[in-house]
């Protein structure tokens, strides 16, 4: 009987260890982490919470972005979304295409939205703009 129960005993914590392996590999944040690490595109978020912010990382560089929701012509969706980086020291070498790129996975998210980058980021977006007119 001992044995048995001891078998089970077993058993239960194998299943334990595989499902905590399963969500460990599965976490979002380690793929995100991941991701920045091999200086890779990802985007995090929760598309069904408005109040969380989305993270996205590229080029090694990790950007948060606000999400506020308004009215649109026939919903209520997210229609503007506030762009930053916590550590402006690692946007060494980033061009105005970078950021397109990134502009560009935020509104296939999120269509209605209207984005705004955050200092420092809104300076080069701002001088390449001004520098291109003259």
């Amino acid at each position: 009987m001992i044995i048995i129960l001891f078998r089970l005993l077993i058993f239960a914590a194998i299943i334990v260890l595989i499902y905590t392996a399963y969500k460990y590999l599965m976490n979002p944040k380690r793929k995100l982490e991941l991701a920045q690490e091999k200086k890779q595109f990802y985007f995090y978020d929760d598309p069904d919470n408005v109040k969380k912010n989305f993270l996205i990382t590229y080029k090694g560089v990790i950007f948060e972005g606000e999400k506020y929701l308004g009215t649109t012509e026939n919903s209520f969706e997210v229609v503007s979304i506030s762009v930053w980086t916590k550590y402006p020291n690692y946007l060494k070498g980033f061009e105005r295409e970078d950021l397109y790129f990134i502009e560009e996975e935020i509104l296939i998210h999120y269509p209605y939205a209207k984005i705004e980058w955050k200092n420092p980021i809104d300076q080069l977006l701002l001088t390449n703009q001004h520098n291109d007119t003259t």
